[in-house]
């Protein structure tokens, strides 16, 4: 059963029209996670829209049709298992959804299948590139790259080592090391190599897709870390008491400890102790990094917390910045950021409004390199280091401490504006 196997949030990155949504429906339907009359149905609706061959894609995209139906799937999240794993496959269709479905929410994701095609005047292009340096930005750290549309390259082993040559440098300017990672030599549409073994290229002896995300290493619990567990949610249940719930980011926590909870209401924490811990109705003695849990504190009431405050062990409690420094991708804004500009930040369960004070540094978005000191604004497509105010209180930790605790989301007007992560900060002085 799906429960018993390790789970890892598997994200699906690479330019438009490279094949992203046709992998994985063919992913899905070969390894059969998908059933024969769902697809005959999809191959029929291809054929009546007048998009014979586009019976993979609807795999992903009929969701699209279903959400407008008023059915409820998330547009972009489909499960998948194979003899090894639990997957959540996240189809990025494109910058939007790809960062909202990428940061914001739990599907923060493990690893990722960049598909670059091999067709000639294809290989890597813009969006290839924003998207490894996304991938990287925001801490993907293991990559698989599925060199795709082989039959229209004639399952040519030259233009296959042309492309992962191309590739292999603009991962290495990023900060990848090409030599961990696989490239499979795939087809999706025809089903070369994507789960079963491919006739047409015997110069090819590599995994197949299916082989290759079966050796992605499983996401390590971050229990070695200090704990962090932000609140979704506080209740108040009688005969029991206050009973925040939460997913814990890093650390464990067990009953009986000290928790500090931060910033709270008064903006000093507030501390309390774990009398129970609860998981899907089953009293735990501990809970760790991944698990939801409704715990019940002794000393809380209800309305010192809410929801985006952060629970920490009092010997080491959770970091609550007045100022921080973050590198953020813009991706999605009607015109540009400037200094003064105060949208929200989606970080853990905290939405926070915060000022941009200073714009640093511009970054060449593909490699990192700063490209202006000081500039005056910002737009999309660009990288930058801006220094950051919170309007009110709001816990935050340096990537290079608690990357779980560091990534967020900017949004704006119901649009995802530009993703980062926190890089340095000042801590408030409790």
């Amino acid at each position: 059963m799906a429960k018993d196997k390790i789970h890892i949030n598997l994200v699906f990155i690479g330019h438009v029209d490279h094949g992203k949504s046709t992998t994985v429906g063919r992913l899905m339907y070969d390894s059969g996670n998908i059933d024969e009359q769902t697809m005959r149905k999809l191959r029929d609706l291809a054929k009546e829209l007048g998009k014979a061959g586009f019976e993979f894609a609807f795999v992903m995209d009929n969701l699209k049709e279903e959400r407008e139906r008023g059915v409820t799937i998330d547009l972009a999240h489909k499960k998948f298992e194979t003899e090894k794993y639990y997957f959540t496959i996240i189809d990025a269709p494109g910058h939007k959804d790809f960062i909202k479905n990428m940061i914001t929410g739990a599907s923060q994701a493990d690893a990722a299948v960049l598909v670059v095609s091999a067709n000639i005047g294809d290989g890597i292009q813009a969006q290839t590139k924003e998207h490894v340096f996304l991938a990287r930005t925001l801490g993907v750290g293991q990559l698989i790259i599925a060199i795709n549309k082989m039959d229209m390259a004639k399952y040519d082993q030259k233009r296959f080592d042309q492309v992962k040559a191309e590739v292999s440098t603009l991962l290495k300017t990023v900060g990848y090391n090409p030599e961990k990672i696989q490239f499979v030599a795939m087809a999706s549409f025809p089903g070369d190599n994507v789960v079963k073994k491919s006739e047409n290229m015997p110069w090819y002896s590599g995994p197949t897709l299916l082989e290759a995300i079966n050796t992605l290493a499983a996401p390590e619990k971050p229990t070695q870390l200090p704990l962090r567990l932000p609140i979704q949610d506080v209740y108040s249940i009688t005969g029991i008491g206050v009973v925040p719930v939460g997913k814990v980011e890093t650390g464990v926590v067990k009953v009986g400890d000290k928790i500090i909870a931060v910033p709270a209401r008064e903006g000093k924490g507030v501390v309390g102790e774990v009398k129970t811990i609860e998981m899907h109705h089953e009293q735990l003695q501990k809970a760790e990094p991944g698990d939801n849990i409704g715990f019940n504190v002794r000393g809380i009431e209800k309305k010192q917390i809410a929801r985006g405050d952060v629970f920490g062990h009092v010997d080491n409690a959770p970091t609550v910045a007045t100022e921080f420094t973050a590198r953020i991708v813009v991706l999605n804004h009607p015109t540009v950021l400037t200094v003064g500009y105060t949208p929200v930040f989606h970080i853990h369960t905290a939405q926070v409004a915060c000022q941009i004070m200073a714009i640093e540094k511009k970054l060449n978005p593909a490699t990192g390199e700063v490209v202006q000191e000081n500039p005056d604004f910002i737009k999309n497509g660009d990288a930058a280091v801006i220094k950051v105010k919170p309007i009110q209180p709001l816990v935050i930790e340096k990537n290079s401490d608690i990357p779980q605790m560091a990534r967020f989301a900017i949004r704006d007007s119901g649009t995802t504006v530009a993703a980062g992560m926190c890089i340095d900060l000042v801590k408030k002085s409790m």
